[in-house]
């Protein structure tokens, strides 16, 4: 079987991928994200328990190439994080 391709648009829907999938899966996409120029990457993980917040903003704070990241301030809320990333990939 073929794996899927996600596009890199900047949007990370994670109800669509296994929650042990999360450490690998975001830091290769702002890896990607940043390889298009894409800066502003907004990371969706839902409100539930918050589990996955933290393990998402755990992770971005591991991360060299992310400078800063906030709760969306949108309809969303806390539902979301927008992760700022620095410009130069390479």
């Amino acid at each position: 079987m073929e794996p899927e391709e996600y596009p890199i648009d900047g949007v990370l829907d994670l109800h669509v991928f296994d929650p042990s999938e999360v450490g690998d899966l975001v830091p290769e996409y702002l890896r990607a994200c940043r390889e298009k120029g894409i800066l502003r990457v907004r990371i969706i993980h839902g409100k539930g328990t918050g589990q996955l917040r933290r393990s998402v903003r755990a992770i971005l704070d591991r991360l060299d190439a992310v400078t800063s990241y906030e709760t969306a301030k949108d309809a969303s809320s806390w539902g979301a994080t927008i992760a700022h990333l620095k410009g130069d990939a390479g």
